[in-house]
Protein backbone atom coordinates (compact mmCIF):
# COMPACT_ATOMS: atom_id res chain seq x y z
CA UNK A 1 0.00 0.00 0.00
CA UNK A 2 1.11 3.67 -0.90
CA UNK A 3 -0.39 6.31 1.71
CA UNK A 4 -0.70 9.56 -0.79
CA UNK A 5 -1.44 12.90 1.71
CA UNK A 6 -3.23 15.97 -0.08
CA UNK A 7 -5.67 15.44 -3.09
CA UNK A 8 -4.76 18.49 -5.58
CA UNK A 9 -2.36 18.35 -8.68
CA UNK A 10 0.18 16.38 -7.40
CA UNK A 11 -1.35 14.09 -4.81
CA UNK A 12 -4.44 13.09 -7.20
CA UNK A 13 -2.08 12.31 -10.09
CA UNK A 14 -0.14 9.98 -7.99
CA UNK A 15 -2.66 8.43 -6.52
CA UNK A 16 -4.09 8.01 -10.09
CA UNK A 17 -1.06 6.46 -11.75
CA UNK A 18 -0.13 4.07 -9.18
CA UNK A 19 -4.09 2.76 -8.75
CA UNK A 20 -3.85 2.11 -12.59
CA UNK A 21 -0.99 -0.18 -12.10
CA UNK A 22 -2.52 -1.98 -9.89
CA UNK A 23 -1.03 -1.07 -6.51
CA UNK A 24 -3.01 -0.43 -3.12
CA UNK A 25 -3.72 3.57 -2.53
CA UNK A 26 -4.88 5.22 0.65
CA UNK A 27 -5.40 9.54 -0.58
CA UNK A 28 -5.77 11.39 3.01
CA UNK A 29 -7.37 14.56 2.44
CA UNK A 30 -8.66 17.27 5.46
CA UNK A 31 -10.86 19.06 3.71
CA UNK A 32 -14.38 17.64 2.51
CA UNK A 33 -16.01 15.93 -0.66
CA UNK A 34 -16.87 18.81 -3.10
CA UNK A 35 -21.14 18.18 -3.06
CA UNK A 36 -21.64 21.01 -6.03
CA UNK A 37 -19.78 22.61 -7.93
CA UNK A 38 -19.88 25.57 -6.32
CA UNK A 39 -16.10 25.07 -5.05
CA UNK A 40 -15.50 28.54 -3.85
CA UNK A 41 -17.28 27.83 -0.82
CA UNK A 42 -13.73 25.79 0.37
CA UNK A 43 -11.70 28.58 -0.22
CA UNK A 44 -9.30 28.63 2.73
CA UNK A 45 -7.09 31.93 1.85
CA UNK A 46 -3.93 32.83 4.30
CA UNK A 47 -3.46 36.10 5.32
CA UNK A 48 0.64 35.96 5.20
CA UNK A 49 1.03 39.71 4.68
CA UNK A 50 0.30 39.12 1.11
CA UNK A 51 -3.05 37.04 1.04
CA UNK A 52 -2.07 34.09 -0.40
CA UNK A 53 -5.49 32.21 -2.40
CA UNK A 54 -5.98 28.34 -1.61
CA UNK A 55 -9.14 25.78 -1.11
CA UNK A 56 -9.32 23.12 1.10
CA UNK A 57 -11.48 20.27 -0.34
CA UNK A 58 -11.13 16.79 -2.24
CA UNK A 59 -9.58 18.22 -5.53
CA UNK A 60 -7.92 20.93 -3.48
CA UNK A 61 -6.81 24.49 -5.61
CA UNK A 62 -7.71 22.93 -9.13
CA UNK A 63 -10.96 23.32 -8.53
CA UNK A 64 -10.90 26.87 -8.85
CA UNK A 65 -8.02 27.35 -11.60
CA UNK A 66 -8.65 28.80 -14.57
CA UNK A 67 -7.25 26.30 -16.55
CA UNK A 68 -4.01 27.49 -17.61
CA UNK A 69 -1.76 24.98 -18.95
CA UNK A 70 2.25 26.22 -19.31
CA UNK A 71 5.18 24.46 -19.23
CA UNK A 72 6.57 26.12 -16.35
CA UNK A 73 10.04 25.69 -14.70
CA UNK A 74 11.01 22.47 -17.69
CA UNK A 75 14.13 24.02 -18.33
CA UNK A 76 15.68 24.64 -14.42
CA UNK A 77 14.01 21.04 -13.67
CA UNK A 78 15.69 20.06 -16.15
CA UNK A 79 19.24 21.55 -15.28
CA UNK A 80 18.77 19.77 -11.91
CA UNK A 81 18.70 16.27 -13.36
CA UNK A 82 14.73 15.90 -13.79
CA UNK A 83 13.73 15.57 -17.61
CA UNK A 84 9.92 15.52 -17.39
CA UNK A 85 9.85 15.95 -21.51
CA UNK A 86 8.05 12.25 -21.00
CA UNK A 87 5.76 13.43 -18.01
CA UNK A 88 4.80 17.36 -20.00
CA UNK A 89 3.98 15.39 -23.16
CA UNK A 90 1.29 12.45 -21.37
CA UNK A 91 -0.13 15.22 -18.96
CA UNK A 92 -1.05 17.23 -21.63
CA UNK A 93 -2.50 14.48 -23.11
CA UNK A 94 -4.41 13.33 -20.45
CA UNK A 95 -5.23 16.97 -19.44
CA UNK A 96 -6.73 17.53 -22.78
CA UNK A 97 -4.49 20.28 -23.33
CA UNK A 98 -5.52 22.93 -26.23
CA UNK A 99 -5.47 26.47 -27.63
CA UNK A 100 -9.59 27.08 -27.55
CA UNK A 101 -11.14 28.06 -30.64
CA UNK A 102 -12.24 31.74 -31.91
CA UNK A 103 -15.79 31.12 -30.14
CA UNK A 104 -14.21 31.17 -26.91
CA UNK A 105 -12.26 34.44 -27.06
CA UNK A 106 -15.10 37.15 -26.27
CA UNK A 107 -15.29 40.91 -27.07
CA UNK A 108 -12.95 42.07 -24.39
CA UNK A 109 -10.01 39.54 -24.37
CA UNK A 110 -10.01 40.41 -28.48
CA UNK A 111 -10.02 44.16 -27.80
CA UNK A 112 -7.31 43.61 -25.27
CA UNK A 113 -5.26 41.51 -27.07
CA UNK A 114 -5.57 44.42 -30.38
CA UNK A 115 -4.51 46.80 -27.85
CA UNK A 116 -1.90 44.94 -26.73
CA UNK A 117 -0.44 44.82 -30.71
CA UNK A 118 -1.10 47.86 -31.33
CA UNK A 119 1.53 49.23 -28.40
CA UNK A 120 4.19 46.50 -30.14
CA UNK A 121 3.60 44.12 -27.49
CA UNK A 122 1.54 40.86 -28.69
CA UNK A 123 0.14 38.27 -26.54
CA UNK A 124 -0.50 34.67 -27.21
CA UNK A 125 -3.18 32.54 -26.69
CA UNK A 126 -2.83 30.88 -23.42
CA UNK A 127 -3.42 26.70 -23.68
CA UNK A 128 -6.05 25.34 -21.09
CA UNK A 129 -7.40 21.88 -20.37
CA UNK A 130 -11.22 22.85 -21.07
CA UNK A 131 -13.54 21.23 -22.78
CA UNK A 132 -14.96 23.59 -25.12
CA UNK A 133 -17.83 21.84 -25.92
CA UNK A 134 -19.20 21.83 -22.18
CA UNK A 135 -18.26 25.59 -21.95
CA UNK A 136 -21.10 27.88 -21.12
CA UNK A 137 -18.77 31.27 -21.23
CA UNK A 138 -20.05 32.74 -17.77
CA UNK A 139 -17.21 33.73 -16.26
CA UNK A 140 -17.23 31.00 -13.13
CA UNK A 141 -13.82 29.24 -13.72
CA UNK A 142 -12.53 30.69 -10.34
CA UNK A 143 -15.52 29.54 -8.42
CA UNK A 144 -15.92 26.20 -9.95
CA UNK A 145 -17.41 25.38 -13.01
CA UNK A 146 -20.77 24.35 -12.86
CA UNK A 147 -20.29 22.15 -16.21
CA UNK A 148 -17.49 19.94 -15.13
CA UNK A 149 -15.64 21.47 -18.61
CA UNK A 150 -12.32 22.37 -16.93
CA UNK A 151 -10.34 18.83 -15.69
CA UNK A 152 -9.85 19.22 -11.71
CA UNK A 153 -7.80 16.80 -9.81
CA UNK A 154 -10.90 15.19 -9.29
CA UNK A 155 -10.81 13.68 -12.28
CA UNK A 156 -7.97 11.58 -11.02
CA UNK A 157 -9.73 11.25 -8.23
CA UNK A 158 -12.63 9.40 -9.57
CA UNK A 159 -10.28 7.44 -11.92
CA UNK A 160 -8.48 6.33 -9.09
CA UNK A 161 -11.23 5.73 -6.71
CA UNK A 162 -12.66 3.26 -9.78
CA UNK A 163 -9.25 1.39 -9.23
CA UNK A 164 -9.58 0.99 -6.00
CA UNK A 165 -7.95 4.08 -3.92
CA UNK A 166 -9.65 4.53 -0.71
CA UNK A 167 -10.18 8.10 -0.52
CA UNK A 168 -10.44 8.92 3.21
CA UNK A 169 -11.67 12.86 3.44
CA UNK A 170 -11.69 14.75 6.61
CA UNK A 171 -8.48 13.30 7.66
CA UNK A 172 -5.50 15.58 8.23
CA UNK A 173 -2.19 14.06 8.36
CA UNK A 174 -0.80 15.31 11.79
CA UNK A 175 2.17 13.61 11.99
CA UNK A 176 4.12 11.60 9.94
CA UNK A 177 5.36 7.89 11.73
CA UNK A 178 9.53 7.46 11.44
CA UNK A 179 11.03 4.45 12.41
CA UNK A 180 14.94 3.77 12.05
CA UNK A 181 14.98 6.15 9.49
CA UNK A 182 12.20 4.39 7.51
CA UNK A 183 8.68 5.87 7.02
CA UNK A 184 5.92 4.18 8.69
CA UNK A 185 2.61 5.63 8.24
CA UNK A 186 0.70 8.85 8.95
CA UNK A 187 -1.12 9.92 12.17
CA UNK A 188 -4.25 11.35 12.15
CA UNK A 189 -5.52 12.15 15.09
CA UNK A 190 -5.83 8.66 17.10
CA UNK A 191 -5.58 7.02 14.40
CA UNK A 192 -2.35 5.58 12.76
CA UNK A 193 -2.49 4.46 9.41
CA UNK A 194 1.08 2.33 8.64
CA UNK A 195 2.66 2.06 5.48
CA UNK A 196 6.56 2.09 4.30
CA UNK A 197 5.35 4.33 1.59
CA UNK A 198 4.32 7.88 2.18
CA UNK A 199 3.88 10.56 -0.34
CA UNK A 200 3.66 13.83 0.91
CA UNK A 201 1.33 16.63 -1.39
CA UNK A 202 -0.31 18.40 1.41
CA UNK A 203 0.72 22.02 -0.50
CA UNK A 204 3.49 24.28 0.10
CA UNK A 205 2.23 25.65 3.00
CA UNK A 206 1.26 22.41 5.08
CA UNK A 207 4.16 19.78 3.44
CA UNK A 208 7.11 21.80 5.32
CA UNK A 209 5.12 21.93 8.90
CA UNK A 210 5.12 17.95 8.39
CA UNK A 211 8.63 17.63 7.09
CA UNK A 212 9.81 19.78 10.06
CA UNK A 213 7.80 17.47 12.74
CA UNK A 214 10.63 15.01 11.64
CA UNK A 215 13.39 17.27 11.60
CA UNK A 216 13.79 17.31 7.97
CA UNK A 217 14.42 20.97 6.65
CA UNK A 218 12.65 23.19 4.32
CA UNK A 219 13.71 26.01 2.75
CA UNK A 220 11.93 29.66 2.49
CA UNK A 221 8.38 29.95 0.67
CA UNK A 222 7.54 31.88 -2.86
CA UNK A 223 4.17 32.63 -4.13
CA UNK A 224 3.43 34.13 -7.52
CA UNK A 225 2.32 37.35 -6.47
CA UNK A 226 -0.06 39.56 -8.63
CA UNK A 227 -2.26 42.67 -8.82
CA UNK A 228 -5.17 42.99 -10.61
CA UNK A 229 -5.70 46.65 -12.57
CA UNK A 230 -8.73 47.71 -13.87
CA UNK A 231 -10.84 50.62 -15.51
CA UNK A 232 -14.18 51.60 -16.36
CA UNK A 233 -15.27 50.85 -19.77
CA UNK A 234 -18.80 50.15 -20.44
CA UNK A 235 -20.51 47.01 -21.62
CA UNK A 236 -17.11 45.31 -21.68
CA UNK A 237 -18.48 42.12 -20.50
CA UNK A 238 -14.84 40.86 -19.55
CA UNK A 239 -16.90 38.94 -16.08
CA UNK A 240 -18.70 36.59 -18.33
CA UNK A 241 -15.33 35.73 -20.53
CA UNK A 242 -12.98 32.62 -20.07
CA UNK A 243 -9.95 34.50 -17.46
CA UNK A 244 -6.58 34.45 -18.95
CA UNK A 245 -7.26 33.44 -22.23
CA UNK A 246 -4.86 35.41 -23.52
CA UNK A 247 -0.88 36.53 -22.16
CA UNK A 248 2.35 38.50 -22.58
CA UNK A 249 5.72 38.46 -21.24
CA UNK A 250 6.82 41.65 -19.63
CA UNK A 251 9.69 43.13 -18.20
CA UNK A 252 9.63 40.03 -15.79
CA UNK A 253 5.97 39.90 -15.32
CA UNK A 254 3.16 37.72 -16.70
CA UNK A 255 -0.44 40.00 -17.70
CA UNK A 256 -3.71 38.44 -18.86
CA UNK A 257 -6.91 39.42 -18.88
CA UNK A 258 -8.70 38.78 -15.83
CA UNK A 259 -12.02 39.97 -13.85
CA UNK A 260 -11.75 40.58 -10.17
CA UNK A 261 -14.88 41.64 -8.06
CA UNK A 262 -13.16 43.89 -6.37
CA UNK A 263 -12.35 45.98 -8.89
CA UNK A 264 -16.15 47.43 -8.75
CA UNK A 265 -16.51 48.38 -5.60
CA UNK A 266 -13.14 50.48 -5.80
CA UNK A 267 -14.83 52.46 -9.46
CA UNK A 268 -18.28 52.67 -7.52
CA UNK A 269 -16.09 54.05 -4.45
CA UNK A 270 -14.43 57.03 -6.80
CA UNK A 271 -17.69 57.89 -8.38
CA UNK A 272 -17.81 55.72 -11.12
CA UNK A 273 -21.23 53.96 -12.16
CA UNK A 274 -19.73 51.02 -12.50
CA UNK A 275 -21.43 47.18 -12.33
CA UNK A 276 -20.07 44.20 -13.20
CA UNK A 277 -20.41 44.34 -16.87
CA UNK A 278 -18.33 47.59 -16.90
CA UNK A 279 -14.83 46.82 -15.94
CA UNK A 280 -11.90 46.00 -17.96
CA UNK A 281 -9.54 44.41 -16.51
CA UNK A 282 -5.84 42.83 -16.72
CA UNK A 283 -3.69 40.37 -14.45
CA UNK A 284 -0.02 41.34 -13.79
CA UNK A 285 1.88 38.27 -11.95
CA UNK A 286 5.34 38.09 -11.12
CA UNK A 287 8.04 35.06 -10.12
CA UNK A 288 8.36 36.95 -6.82
CA UNK A 289 11.18 36.92 -4.50
CA UNK A 290 11.44 33.66 -2.21
CA UNK A 291 10.84 35.81 1.02
CA UNK A 292 8.42 33.80 3.07
CA UNK A 293 8.76 31.52 6.14
CA UNK A 294 6.73 28.58 7.20
CA UNK A 295 6.39 27.72 10.68
CA UNK A 296 3.92 28.47 13.47
CA UNK A 297 2.39 31.02 11.46
CA UNK A 298 2.96 31.80 7.48
CA UNK A 299 4.58 35.06 6.49
CA UNK A 300 5.25 36.83 2.79
CA UNK A 301 6.81 39.69 2.27
CA UNK A 302 6.68 42.09 -0.87
CA UNK A 303 10.58 42.82 -1.42
CA UNK A 304 11.41 46.00 -3.29
CA UNK A 305 12.74 44.16 -5.99
CA UNK A 306 8.67 42.60 -5.64
CA UNK A 307 7.40 46.04 -5.76
CA UNK A 308 9.18 47.50 -8.74
CA UNK A 309 8.65 44.62 -11.07
CA UNK A 310 4.83 44.66 -10.33
CA UNK A 311 4.71 48.33 -10.75
CA UNK A 312 6.25 48.34 -14.44
CA UNK A 313 4.15 45.84 -15.52
CA UNK A 314 0.62 47.88 -14.07
CA UNK A 315 1.77 50.57 -15.90
CA UNK A 316 1.89 48.59 -19.06
CA UNK A 317 -1.05 46.85 -18.34
CA UNK A 318 -2.38 50.37 -17.73
CA UNK A 319 -1.66 51.12 -21.24
CA UNK A 320 -3.02 48.47 -22.70
CA UNK A 321 -6.46 49.50 -21.07
CA UNK A 322 -6.36 52.41 -21.96
CA UNK A 323 -5.98 51.84 -25.51
CA UNK A 324 -8.31 49.17 -25.57
CA UNK A 325 -11.12 51.75 -24.18
CA UNK A 326 -10.92 52.12 -20.65
CA UNK A 327 -11.45 55.90 -18.87
CA UNK A 328 -7.60 56.15 -17.75
CA UNK A 329 -9.23 58.77 -15.51
CA UNK A 330 -10.91 55.21 -13.83
CA UNK A 331 -7.78 53.20 -13.39
CA UNK A 332 -7.27 51.32 -9.89
CA UNK A 333 -5.72 48.25 -8.84
CA UNK A 334 -7.18 45.55 -6.45
CA UNK A 335 -5.43 44.24 -3.00
CA UNK A 336 -2.52 42.64 -3.74
CA UNK A 337 -2.82 38.50 -3.72
CA UNK A 338 -0.43 35.61 -4.27
CA UNK A 339 -1.32 32.19 -5.57
CA UNK A 340 0.99 28.69 -6.50
CA UNK A 341 2.61 29.00 -3.10
CA UNK A 342 5.70 26.80 -3.56
CA UNK A 343 9.44 25.98 -2.93
CA UNK A 344 9.37 25.52 0.58
CA UNK A 345 10.55 21.36 0.15
CA UNK A 346 12.93 22.40 -2.57
CA UNK A 347 14.72 19.90 -4.71
CA UNK A 348 18.13 19.44 -2.94
CA UNK A 349 16.80 21.11 0.30
CA UNK A 350 14.69 18.68 1.42
CA UNK A 351 14.41 15.74 -1.56
CA UNK A 352 16.74 14.59 -3.92
CA UNK A 353 16.59 14.34 -7.95
CA UNK A 354 14.11 11.48 -7.39
CA UNK A 355 11.38 13.91 -5.20
CA UNK A 356 12.45 11.38 -2.16
CA UNK A 357 13.22 12.97 1.65
CA UNK A 358 15.99 11.44 3.47
CA UNK A 359 13.50 9.40 5.33
CA UNK A 360 13.49 5.99 2.88
CA UNK A 361 10.07 5.63 1.31
CA UNK A 362 8.91 9.50 2.14
CA UNK A 363 8.23 11.39 -1.01
CA UNK A 364 7.28 14.72 -1.72
CA UNK A 365 4.93 15.56 -4.93
CA UNK A 366 3.62 19.19 -4.67
CA UNK A 367 4.86 22.31 -5.43
CA UNK A 368 7.20 22.69 -2.68
CA UNK A 369 10.03 20.61 -4.41
CA UNK A 370 9.71 23.27 -7.31
CA UNK A 371 13.29 25.07 -7.49
CA UNK A 372 11.79 28.79 -7.94
CA UNK A 373 8.40 30.92 -8.34
CA UNK A 374 7.19 29.67 -11.14
CA UNK A 375 5.76 33.03 -12.77
CA UNK A 376 2.64 31.14 -14.51
CA UNK A 377 0.40 28.88 -13.74
CA UNK A 378 2.11 25.38 -12.31
CA UNK A 379 -0.75 22.98 -12.55
CA UNK A 380 0.91 20.81 -15.18
CA UNK A 381 4.23 20.73 -14.34
CA UNK A 382 2.64 19.49 -10.83
CA UNK A 383 1.29 16.90 -12.82
CA UNK A 384 3.84 15.83 -14.79
CA UNK A 385 6.11 15.73 -11.43
CA UNK A 386 3.49 13.20 -9.77
CA UNK A 387 3.81 11.36 -13.06
CA UNK A 388 7.29 11.20 -12.02
CA UNK A 389 7.25 10.42 -8.35
CA UNK A 390 4.93 7.98 -9.49
CA UNK A 391 6.92 5.98 -11.83
CA UNK A 392 9.86 5.91 -9.34
CA UNK A 393 7.80 4.30 -6.95
CA UNK A 394 6.71 1.75 -9.11
CA UNK A 395 10.42 1.07 -10.40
Amino acid sequence: MVIVIGSGAGGATVARELALKGAEVTLLERGPRPSDGHASRYYANVDAGVKILRTLCLGGTTLVSTGNAMRCLEEELRSLGIDLTREFAEAERDLGVRILPDSLYGPATRRLMEAAATIGTPMKKMPKFIDHGRCRLDGQCAFGCPTNARWSALWFVEEAEEHGCRTCCGTPAEEILVSSGQVRGVRSGSRHILDDEVVLAAGALETPRLLQGIDIPTAPLFIDTFVTIGGFCPAAGLHTEIPMNAYLHHDGTLVMPHYSRQLVDLLVERGWPATASDVLSMMVKIRDDDAGEVGDTISKAVTPRDAGTLSAGAAHAGAILVEAGADPRSLVAASLRGTHPGGTARIGVAVDTYLQTPVEGLYVADASVLPGAPGGPPILTIVALGKYVARRILE
